[in-house]
């Protein structure tokens, strides 16, 4: 009986972080303008309107360059200027692009060592808003020096604010809030326990496939 009282005490508790975990992506968006930074990066996924909204940024001077974090190998850099539909030179001149990172973890370490290489010390954070928690922490666990702003971009086939009314909204929202939890839980434990190096000072290098 104690057990079965316990377990409903976890899945309450978790349910109602599930709720305010998605309340908070609603209210992410529409994004304020964010006051300049040193770079901006955008992360990769299914919709173009991250790497369109990244861009713009930069065109309006809200960074000094921009990296886009996670582009498929077989995307070539002239295909990216098309989507994002900015000015060639700025484009040619002021961006970069990171073929390496696989997944979340990966785009922050790509990002921390691009940022780094540049002497950034503050960045402008593009992507999908259920996925903005996330990804902010897992920057900020390898650059914690740095000050980080976040710009979610609407994600068009999740609407958040009634992700609870269709099974792929659903699923979506609760495996993201997994994964956050997954994420924070070992960066508590990590700041309770010794303190290593969390990130590498490589230099980035752009390799751009043709």
């Amino acid at each position: 009986m104690k057990g079965l009282a316990a377990g409903l005490v976890v899945l309450l508790i978790w349910t109602a972080g599930l709720l305010a975990f998605a309340d908070r992506i609603v209210r992410l968006t529409p994004a304020p303008s964010p006051a300049p930074a040193d770079g901006v990066v955008a992360l990769t996924g299914g919709s173009d309107l991250r790497l369109r909204a990244a861009t713009a940024l930069l065109e309006d001077g809200k960074g000094r360059r921009l990296l886009m974090s996670g582009v498929n190998p077989r995307v070539s850099r002239a295909r990216l200027w098309g989507v994002t539909g900015a000015a060639k030179p700025l484009f040619d001149c002021c961006v970069d692009l990171d073929f390496d990172a696989a997944n979340t973890i990966g785009n922050a370490r790509e990002t921390a060592r691009w940022a780094r290489a540049m002497g950034y010390h503050s960045l402008i954070l593009v992507t999908a808003d259920y996925h903005t928690p996330r990804a902010a922490l897992e920057l900020k666990a390898v650059m914690p020096e740095a000050r980080i702003a976040v710009y979610p971009i609407v994600t068009p086939d999740l609407d958040a604010r009634h992700w609870r009314d269709t099974s792929q909204g659903a699923r979506r929202m609760v495996w993201e809030y997994m994964k956050y939890l997954v994420a924070l839980s070992r960066e508590g434990l990590i700041a309770v326990g010794p303190r290593g190096p969390r990130a590498t000072t490589a230099v980035y290098t752009e390799v751009a496939p043709t």
